[in-house]
């Protein structure tokens, strides 16, 4: 070891797990795809929902492995809320479509 002392090569040449806990354009694209309203769809209540959906599968498998992190449990509870929000909206204003998306995305009602 050149450095001779084994914490500062292990600190150095660690290679530590990358949560991504953003999405990527084409993970965004492949959640939209079923539930969009047509092409060019982004903000509907549908699509924010899948997304949303999607960021919080994602954060609760960090979670599983880091239960410490406060932070981003923190997180996780405010994207858990604004996704009920957009649900109630959605039921408010078209049951029938609430119903569908519950249905497609498996979501408890």
């Amino acid at each position: 070891m050149p450095f001779g002392n084994k914490r500062v090569s292990t600190l150095l040449f660690h290679q530590p797990t990358l949560y991504l806990f953003m999405l990527t354009k084409r993970v965004k694209e492949n959640v939209i795809k079923p539930v969009k309203r047509h092409d060019a769809d982004t903000g509907s209540p549908e699509a924010q929902v899948a997304l949303l959906t999607r960021q919080i599968e994602e954060l609760s498998t960090h979670l599983r492995k880091h239960k410490k992190d406060f932070h981003s449990r923190r997180g996780l509870l405010q994207l858990v809320a604004d996704r009920r929000k957009h649900l109630k909206y959605l039921e408010r204003k078209d049951e029938k479509a609430y119903l569908v998306l519950v249905e497609k995305l498996g979501l408890k009602r």
